[in-house]
């Protein structure tokens, strides 16, 4: 069996549940679809804002951001989690060109079972 999360359980997971929580793991499918969620978010807040005034599109663009950010970190940290890495790993991206091609690694690989950071959260 092969566990994946849907898109409407994966946002509500990561806004509701889980928003602020570092601990745990979170699957590929709810790291891949919260960042779906994201980027769609951030482009329609960003096109109606503009449509319907620059300032006030900058204004709502930049409130969305920095409401995504901390359920962006931690869903990448319990992404890290779940492949048995420290989410001290994310600072990795900070090494130039190479650093994001690792982390980008790192969060589509696979779980395996269970590990450090919990049992496995496809429940094998």
């Amino acid at each position: 069996m092969i566990y994946t999360m849907d898109f409407k359980t994966s946002i509500t997971t990561c806004l509701k549940e889980k928003y602020a929580s570092f601990q745990g793991r979170a699957t590929r499918s709810e790291y891949w679809y919260f960042q779906l969620f994201s980027v769609l978010s951030l482009v329609v807040v960003g096109i109606v804002g503009s449509i319907i005034s620059d300032t006030l599109g900058m204004i709502l663009y930049v409130v969305m951001a920095l409401g995504l950010i901390c359920p962006s970190i931690s869903v990448l940290v319990r992404r890290l989690h779940d492949i048995g890495k420290s989410g001290w790993w994310y600072w990795i991206c900070a090494i130039p060109a190479v650093g994001f091609l690792i982390l980008l690694f790192f969060l589509i690989t696979d779980s395996k079972g269970d590990n450090e950071y919990g049992p496995s959260p496809k429940g094998f």
